[in-house]
C-alpha cells in the first residue's frame, strides 16, 4: 500500500485524519507508518498537539497507557520524554502494579517536536483546514468538505475534533463560541452526523486560570522536586538512539542533551478559608450552578465550586502551581478549575497563600461541546452507522490526552486494516489499559467525562507499566507496529527477563534462593548482582515477576476461565425482542450495543448473568438448527 503522497484534490487518500490533537497526531501517525497515504486536516498548524489543560502526561493508569502507547509503536511517549521539564513517579512507595510514570513538560517543546514529526513522516501530509461536514455515499464515508470549499476523498476518515463541536467557553455569564480560548468554534459537522443518523449529546470540561510567575510569592509555598533518577515512558532498552531527537537539536549528529537533565520544581499551596468565603458567596454566578451549562463535568477533576459543594465538610484543598515550559513565565494552577466571572476569579486567586498580588494572564473557563456517545462503535472504533468512519479522543466522550493517544493509535491502525480487508486490533480488557478503556466506552457508553483508573482493571496485576512491551508484543508484531530491529530487542529483553525468573527460582546465597528471599523482601535490592548492568526497566519488571508470582499466577487463572465466554461470537442478525426469558431491559440494551461475544454482552449494565445464561442457551440452540439445515 506504501506509494507517494502528494496533495492533489483529485487523489483519493487511504486515511483523512479530522483533528490535529493527541488522537488525530496518533492516528495519522499510526496510518502512515503502516504505508496507508495519510492526509491530516487540522484548522490551525500552530496548535498541533496543544496541551489545552494541564501540560503533564502520565500518573495513576495513564502513565500505563503511556508506556503502552509506546509498545505500540505511538509517538506520546518519547515526546513526552524529549519535552518534559520534569519526571515523578508516582505511588512510588507502594505496590509495583500501582506505581505510575508522570512528566510535566514543555508545553510549546511538546507542540513543536510532535508537529516535525509529522512532517518528517512518509506517507503523510499536513494541511490547514477546518471540517465542516463529511461526504456519504451508499451507507458509507468517501470524503470531507473543509471551510476553504475544498473537497478531499478517502477511502476512509478518522474524526478527532475534541471539545470543538459546537464548542461553547464559559466565564460567568460571559459566552464565546470556540472549543478552546483563542480558537474557533467547529459547527457543520456535527448537523453532518446528525444527518447520517449519528446521535450526539452534550459533555463539559474546564480548565483553571494561567497566572505571572514573577507575581508568586515562592517563599509561601512547599516546593515539589522531580525524582533524582527518572523513570521515562518510553523503552529506550529496545530503541535506537536515533529516535531520541529534540525539536530544538534535529539535524545534530550528537545530542549535547539527555531527557531528565536539568528539571524544573513545581509547587503546592492550599486553599483557605476566605477562598472558600468567595466561591460560596459567588456560586449563584457560576454558570455551572445557573443552568447556563447544561453538559455534565468530569467527576474525577471537579471545578473548584464542585469541590467546595461536594465536599463541604473540607477546610481546604490542595493546588499544584506548575510551569507552563522552561522559557515562560505562565504557570499552570492543577486543582483550580472553574467557570466563575473574571473579577470573581481574582478574588479568589488573590485569597491564597502565595498568590496574594498574583496577575492572571489567561481567565479560567468552562467549555461545552458536542460528544457521539461510543456505544455507537464497534471496538475497532468504526461507526456502527457509517462504514469506514472511525471516531477517536474527547468525541467518544473521554477526557484526558493519553486516553485519547491511545484510541488515536487504535482507530490509525484500524482505518488501515479495513482498507486492506483484514481484521481489526482488538485489545482485550485483560491484555492492557487501552483495551480497558475501549471495552468500557463501547460496551458501556459513558455520561460524563471518561478518565482513566487502574481500579477500572479488574485485571490490573498484571498491567503493572514495565511490562507494557512484553504484553503487547504479539500485537506488534502481527500488525508490524514496529521495526523488526526493535521486534528482535524485545524478544532478547524477554528472553532475558525469563532467564533470570527461573534462575531465580533455583539459585541464591546464605541457604534460600533468591526468589524466595524476594518474595519476603518486596526489595529490588535482593535481585541477583549480576543484573545490574541491565536496564531499570528490565530489573524492574524481573523483580516484579518473582516478587508477586502467587499474585500473578491467580489472575492468570482467572483471566483464562472468563476468557472462554469471550471467544463465543454473539451473531449479529439476533432479534433481542424474541429470545425467551430475556427481560424487556436486557434485550433494549443488547439491540442498542449490538455485542460482538457474549463476553461483551456480560459487560453490558443493566445485563445480568440470568441474561447471559439464556442469551447462551439461545446461541447454542441456532447453531444447531442452523448444522441442521446446512447439507
Amino acid at each position: 500500500m506504501s506509494h507517494k503522497v502528494t496533495f492533489n484534490l483529485k487523489q483519493e487518500y487511504d486515511v483523512i485524519v479530522c483533528g490535529a490533537g493527541h488522537a488525530g497526531c496518533e492516528a495519522a501517525l499510526a496510518a502512515a507508518r503502516r504505508g496507508a497515504s495519510t492526509l491530516l486536516l487540522t484548522g490551525n498548524l500552530d496548535t498541533i498537539a496543544q496541551m489545552s489543560c494541564n501540560p503533564a502526561i502520565g500518573g495513576q493508569a495513564k502513565g500505563h497507557m503511556v508506556r503502552e502507547i509506546d509498545a505500540l509503536g505511538g509517538e506520546m511517549a518519547i515526546n513526552t520524554d524529549t519535552t518534559a521539564i520534569q519526571f515523578r513517579l508516582l505511588n512510588a512507595s507502594k505496590g509495583p502494579a500501582v506505581q505510575a510514570p508522570r512528566a510535566q513538560c514543555d508545553k510549546k517543546a511538546y507542540q513543536f517536536r510532535m508537529k516535525q514529526a509529522i512532517e518528517w513522516q512518509e506517507n503523510l501530509l499536513l494541511f490547514q483546514a477546518m471540517v465542516q461536514s463529511l461526504i456519504y455515499k451508499d451507507g458509507k464515508v468517501i470524503g470531507v468538505r473543509t471551510n476553504l470549499d475544498l473537497e478531499f476523498k478517502a477511502k476512509s476518515v478518522i474524526v478527532t475534533t475534541g471539545t470543538f463541536l459546537r464548542g461553547l467557553m464559559h466565564v460567568g455569564q460571559n459566552q464565546n463560541e470556540g472549543g478552546r480560548m483563542g480558537d474557533f468554534t467547529v459547527k457543520g459537522l456535527s448537523q453532518s452526523f446528525l444527518d447520517a443518523g449519528i446521535a450526539l449529546e452534550r459533555l463539559k470540561t474546564g480548565t483553571p486560570a494561567r497566572i505571572l510567575a514573577k507575581t508568586i510569592d515562592f517563599t509561601q509555598l512547599e516546593e515539589q522536586k522531580g525524582d533524582e533518577d527518572p523513570t521515562f515512558f518510553a523503552f529506550y532498552d529496545t530503541r535506537s538512539s536515533e529516535e531520541l531527537f529534540h525539536v530544538e537539536q534535529a539535524g545534530e549528529s550528537r545530542l549535547g542533551w539527555e531527557p531528565g537533565s536539568e528539571q524544573v520544581s513545581c509547587w503546592m499551596t492550599y486553599t483557605g478559608e476566605k477562598t472558600q468565603r468567595v466561591i460560596k458567596d459567588n456560586l449563584h454566578l457560576s454558570p455551572i450552578y445557573s443552568g447556563e451549562i447544561v453538559g455534565r463535568g468530569p467527576r474525577y477533576c471537579p471545578s473548584i465550586e464542585d469541590k467546595i459543594v461536594r465536599f463541604s465538610d473540607k477546610d481546604r484543598h490542595m493546588l499544584f502551581l506548575e510551569p507552563e515550559g522552561r522559557h515562560t513565565n505562565e504557570w499552570y494552577i492543577n486543582g483550580l478549575s472553574t467557570s466563575l466571572p473574571f473579577e470573581v476569579q481574582v478574588e479568589m486567586l488573590r485569597s491564597i497563600k502565595g498568590l496574594e498580588n498574583v496577575h492572571i494572564l489567561r481567565p479560567a473557563y468552562a467549555v461545552e461541546y458536542d460528544f457521539a456517545p461510543p456505544t455507537q462503535l464497534f471496538a475497532s472504533l468504526e461507526s456502527k452507522k457509517v462504514e469506514n468512519l472511525f471516531f477517536a479522543g474527547q468525541i467518544n466522550g473521554t477526557s484526558g490526552y493519553e486516553e485519547a493517544a491511545g484510541q488515536g493509535l487504535l482507530a490509525g491502525v484500524n482505518a488501515v486494516q479495513k482498507i486492506r480487508g483484514e481484521e481489526p486490533l482488538i485489545l482485550g480488557r485483560d491484555e492492557c489499559y487501552i483495551g480497558v478503556l475501549v471495552d468500557d466506552l463501547v460496551t458501556k457508553g459513558t455520561q460524563e467525562p471518561y478518565r482513566m483508573f487502574s481500579s477500572r482493571a479488574e485485571h490490573r496485576l498484571l498491567f503493572n507499566h514495565t511490562s507494557a512491551e512484553l504484553r503487547l508484543l504479539k500485537y506488534a508484531k502481527q500488525y508490524e507496529l514496529l521495526s523488526k530491529s526493535r521486534i528482535k530487542a524485545i524478544e532478547e529483553k524477554d528472553s532475558v527477563i525469563r532467564h533470570w525468573v527461573e534462575r531465580s527460582e533455583s539459585e541464591g546465597s546464605a541457604g534460600t534462593t533468591y526468589a524466595v528471599q524476594l518474595r519476603r523482601s518486596r526489595n529490588e535490592a535482593d535481585l541477583p548482582k549480576a543484573l545490574e548492568s541491565h536496564s531499570k526497566d528490565l530489573k524492574r519488571e524481573v523483580f516484579y515477576q518473582i516478587a508477586f508470582k502467587g499474585y500473578l499466577e491467580r489472575e492468570a487463572k482467572q483471566v483464562e476461565k472468563l476468557r472462554h465466554i469471550d471467544k463465543i461470537k454473539v451473531p449479529q442478525s439476533i432479534d433481542y425482542k424474541v429470545v425467551k426469558g430475556l427481560r424487556a431491559e436486557s434485550a433494549e440494551k443488547l439491540e442498542q450495543i449490538r455485542p460482538v461475544t457474549l463476553g461483551q454482552a456480560s459487560r453490558i449494565s443493566g445485563v445480568n448473568p440470568a441474561d447471559i445464561s439464556i442469551l447462551m442457551v439461545y446461541i447454542e440452540a441456532s447453531l444447531r438448527e442452523k448444522a441442521k439445515k446446512s447439507p
